[in-house]
């Protein structure tokens, strides 16, 4: 795992301590461990986690400095790409949102022991919207689900002048141009793709920057959300 992470972090243009990286591995272990009783990841060979989960979300570091920075993780699930970003970069302010209550325990049980300071919030992105609107410098998203439906789940939680950063795969370009208006609706602008590699993989991060207020009636429930995309 250390030598994957090691090897890959010039290609994303990131430079860290050994003991960032070695927090990077315990954080590695404890996932793997506890995802023998519990469903974390598909991926459980030590090599593809430091590859496909680790360097893959700190690629984000690439597009957007993260420093002083208030940031929400949106469907984090096992933690990414939050876990590694805050490692990455510990002078962020990250906020770990996940609607599944035993990924967050689990998240906020481990991360104590391995000193990564993050807030572990159990919750559907719609109806922490409603407290936490505009509160946040980015939020970020990485295959939770289709472009137009997380603009609504995630725009709402940006300030303005702030930016979603959302993960995407070959599918970038298809799914942005399904997502316009939505993006236009929400109060965003999309301001570039960004293009990275991880092995044989090209990533993208869609990078949509917050222009304007969203609307006071956004977010709708997600029923409405999935049943009827902007």
């Amino acid at each position: 795992m250390k030598e994957t992470i090691l090897a890959g972090l010039p290609a994303i243009h990131l430079e860290l301590s050994e003991q960032q990286v070695d927090t990077l591995c315990a954080f590695g272990k404890l996932l793997l461990e506890k995802n023998q009783v519990m469903n974390l990841t598909a991926i459980t060979d030590p090599k593809e986690v430091a590859r496909l989960h680790f360097l893959d979300s700190m690629a984000l570091l690439d597009v957007a400095d993260l420093a002083g920075k208030r940031v929400v993780d949106v469907g984090c699930g096992a933690g990414f790409p939050g876990v590694p970003l805050k490692i990455a970069q510990p002078a962020m302010d990250l906020t770990l949102l996940d609607s599944l209550g035993k990924r967050m325990t689990w998240l906020g049980e481990v991360l104590p022991q391995l000193g990564v300071e993050a807030a572990c919030v159990t919750a559907r992105a719609e109806e922490f919207a409603a407290d936490h609107r505009e509160q946040y410098d980015f939020a970020t998203s990485r295959a939770v689900a289709r472009l137009n439906i997380l603009c609504e789940l995630c725009l709402p939680l940006v300030r303005v002048g702030g930016a979603f950063l959302a993960m995407k795969g070959a599918a970038a370009q298809e799914e942005l141009d399904e997502a316009k208006g939505a993006i236009a609706k929400l109060g965003g602008k999309l301001e570039r793709v960004h293009e990275y590699t991880v092995g044989d993989a090209v990533h993208r991060v869609v990078i949509i920057r917050k222009v304007k207020n969203t609307p006071k009636q956004y977010p709708r429930r997600y029923a409405k959300i999935k049943q009827q995309p902007l």
